[in-house]
């Protein structure tokens, strides 16, 4: 059984970071893509980030967090990470790690639809 499982939100002020994990099990991370969504109050849930299977590993962020956040990959931990830094209270909502079997085409790697598996989320709040 596919389960993941997010950890590391907490309440930050604004400009501080945090990390965020998700912890794979019953898939080897290595070969699937994975992305983290978040999801504030009232709002569809929105993509943040993505570490890719393409050619070899490939990320891409939305323009809202571009430049600000990272993701990132352990394989032997079979963890995904995302640092999120300089942190802003619209950064504020529950966040997600996703996970894809096989392809992902390139059209529909920001939709929600596209993933096979997530996590429980975990809470960011950003205080001004």
């Amino acid at each position: 059984q596919v389960q993941l499982v997010e950890s590391g939100g907490g309440l930050v002020q604004a400009g501080g970071s945090l990390r965020l994990s998700c912890a794979a099990s019953g898939l080897t991370l290595s070969s699937h893509h994975m992305a983290w969504f978040r999801q504030a109050p009232g709002k569809e849930r929105e993509f943040v980030a993505v570490n890719s299977r393409w050619s070899g590993g490939t990320t891409y962020y939305s323009d809202s967090v571009k430049g600000r956040f990272v993701i990132s990959r352990d394989s032997a931990k079979n963890t995904v990470y995302l640092q999120m830094n300089v942190l802003k209270p619209e950064d504020t909502a529950l966040y997600y790690c996703a996970a894809k079997t096989g392809a992902l085409p390139y059209a529909t790697h920001s939709s929600r639809y596209a993933y096979d598996y997530w996590g429980q989320g975990t809470q960011v709040t950003v205080s001004s």
